[in-house]
């Protein structure tokens, strides 16, 4: 199932809302059969040696506990049920807006910019930013002076020096840092708009990105 706009949220109230329950209760049916057999295990004893006090006490302390096992089966799928719906609709609120994952590109359109998170491993003496077009030319770059460790946020706001926009499409980024007289590549997280989400056969989730495609749940960052 795709979801591409909030409209689909009825869909998946209907879809995903919990199974009502059975008029006819299996447990009820099984604590029956259980009575009528220990009824009748009464009534074909032999009399000259009756079963012990104790072993109908430990048949019913086996059944009781069989029960309360298949109560807490139930009650755990329910729940494990109402989590993936939730799941499923809040990630409804998703179409439209940015999220950040990991990715060396992303598109540019006829407005707004792109945030580039950049996961610096430790603080670094220096660190530059340089965006590509498709066909590996330079178009911007940038100085980014010291950094401190941990993901900071940079915005390339698709504009040259003369205030003039770029040609809308992806674009590739490169952070780079210097420390200690050694270069290294820094990972980058972009932002990009959920174009859809879709709900997979096993329930989870996938989000298509604008620009940069399918790309799993678990793989975003970050929900701007």
């Amino acid at each position: 199932m795709e979801i591409n706009n909030n409209t689909a949220l009825s869909r998946v109230l209907t879809e995903y809302a919990p199974a009502q329950e059975k008029k006819e209760n299996n447990n009820e049916l099984g604590r029956d059969a259980f009575l009528k057999l220990l009824v009748a295990q009464l009534e074909n004893q032999d009399p000259t040696k009756p079963e012990e006090n104790g072993e109908f006490i430990a048949q019913l302390a086996q059944f009781s506990q069989l029960e309360e096992t298949q109560k807490m089966g139930g009650n755990f799928q329910q729940f494990a049920s109402a989590f993936q719906s939730t799941q499923h609709l809040q990630a409804t609120s998703l179409v439209g807006r940015p999220v950040h994952v990991e990715s060396d590109f992303s598109p540019l359109g006829e407005s707004g910019a792109i945030s580039v998170l950049a996961d610096f491993d430790s603080a670094v003496q220096s660190a530059s930013l340089t965006v590509y077009n498709k066909g590996g030319e330079i178009v911007d770059s940038f100085e980014l002076g010291q950094q401190p460790e941990g993901k900071q946020e940079f915005i390339w706001t698709g504009m040259n020096a003369n205030d003039e926009r770029f040609p809308p499409g992806n674009y590739y980024f490169e952070v780079s840092a210097s420390s200690g007289g050694e270069s290294s590549s820094i990972p980058t997280y972009l932002s990009a708009n959920v174009n859809s989400v879709t709900i997979e056969a096993s329930g989870g989730l996938t989000l298509n990105l604008a620009g940069i495609g399918k790309v799993a749940m678990d793989d975003i960052i970050q929900i701007n």
